[in-house]
């Protein structure tokens, strides 16, 4: 009920031409281990241990980023210079500072690499980590890791095997044991280190963007197979550069948490 009427208000601040300031909901995510897709040496699955952080409950909003834009103007899609951001670079707004009233609690898309680690710092965060990401991502609503489940895995891969592109839903989907919401289902998410991604057994392969993008098949040569759906995120991220855009991808923020325990 809290949720639908801030939804409201800010789509009425909207329409008057005034965005509110958001104050982002941030979970504490425990300390933990777990066994990567990414394989380790010998095409081995890596057992990895994630430190305590807090991560956005949900991806960042249209209007979020607009209230960002606003207050940092050289992000504008009219002012930012083409190193950090390519051509399309949030096209699918009407105009360089104003979003549609549809628009406003779906999450942003067409973001590049460099705007959302600069809207991260802006709230004194930054962009996870792919183990980070992965860690939280792996978790059901009742589960930490519910990546054995076969109807876990069919119901994500049904979701990644859509086509790419077109119109966000809303966001605010089931939350996952820790409390995080929209890992999956809605957009896909920028990782701090995307560029590190290792997803082919020849490295000749990875500049490929035709043969990479949006698809998975730079990760066939993986160890796990069984989350192939996972592996198509790690492929199409590996094939971007920190200045593109695409027409499903958005991005969460986290943030340093010491005081977490396991």
């Amino acid at each position: 009920m809290i949720r639908r009427l801030s939804i409201r208000l800010g789509i009425t601040l909207a329409l008057a031409g005034v965005m509110p300031l958001h104050a982002a909901e941030y979970i504490d995510i425990p300390a933990g281990a777990f066994q990567s897709v990414l394989p380790g040496g010998e095409d081995k699955l890596r057992d990895i241990e994630v430190a305590a952080m807090r991560m956005r409950s949900e991806p960042v909003s249209n209007a979020e980023f607009l209230t960002f834009v606003k207050a940092n103007p050289e992000w504008r899609r009219d002012k930012v210079a083409s190193v950090f951001a390519e051509a399309r670079y949030l096209d699918h707004w009407p105009a360089a500072d104003a979003i549609t009233v549809e628009q406003s609690p779906q999450a942003v898309i067409k973001v590049s690499w460099f705007a959302a680690q600069a809207y991260c710092e802006s709230e004194n965060a930054r962009l996870p980590s792919w183990y980070e990401w992965e860690y939280v991502a792996a978790a059901d609503a009742t589960r930490r890791d519910a990546r054995i489940d076969p109807e876990w895995r069919n119901r994500i891969l049904s979701w990644y095997s859509q086509t790419s592109g077109g119109t966000p839903g809303t966001i605010g989907g089931e939350a996952n044991a820790y409390g995080v919401r929209d890992l999956h289902g809605l957009v896909w998410e920028w990782v701090d280190d995307f560029n590190a991604l290792m997803v082919s057994a020849d490295n000749r392969e990875q500049g490929d963007p035709d043969s990479l993008k949006f698809c998975g098949a730079g990760a066939l040569s993986m160890q796990d197979r069984d989350n192939y759906a996972i592996l198509m995120r790690i492929a199409m991220l590996s094939s971007l550069q920190g200045a593109d855009v695409t027409g499903n991808l958005g991005f969460r923020c986290v943030r340093p948490n010491a005081g977490a325990g396991p």
